[in-house]
């Protein structure tokens, strides 16, 4: 019995952690496709250097989490992404909570990208 409690208390850890902030935009790995020529974006990875250097997308501007993202421009939507979704929710969250309006998370992260 209190095996499954453990087990439902991670599980229930693990969906808390990743749900998205509110009032952030999650689109898909297609739908960053789409998007990634528009100028009015800002598309942010917060992965560490080391796995930014060895793949990433090349809009993308590497700024890891726990940076300091009070500086990035508040005029721009966000789009932000990480290895498989969750730094990046993480990081949204951040944002919201330093009053940004705009903020986009890619689902999946570089895991679902195939581009």
């Amino acid at each position: 019995m209190e095996t499954w409690l453990i087990i439902v208390a991670v599980i229930a850890f693990i969906i808390w952690r990743m749900r998205p902030a509110k009032g952030t935009k999650n689109i898909s790995a297609d739908a960053l496709q789409r998007m990634l020529h528009d100028k009015e974006k800002l598309f942010v990875d917060v992965r560490t250097p080391a796995e930014y250097k060895s793949r990433n997308i090349r809009q993308f501007k590497n700024i890891p989490l726990g940076s300091d993202f009070s500086k990035l421009p508040r005029d721009k939507e966000i789009v932000v992404i990480c290895q498989s979704g969750m730094r990046s929710s993480q990081a949204c969250r951040q944002l919201k909570k330093l009053g940004y309006e705009n903020v986009t998370n890619v689902r999946g992260g570089m895991s679902a990208w195939k581009g």
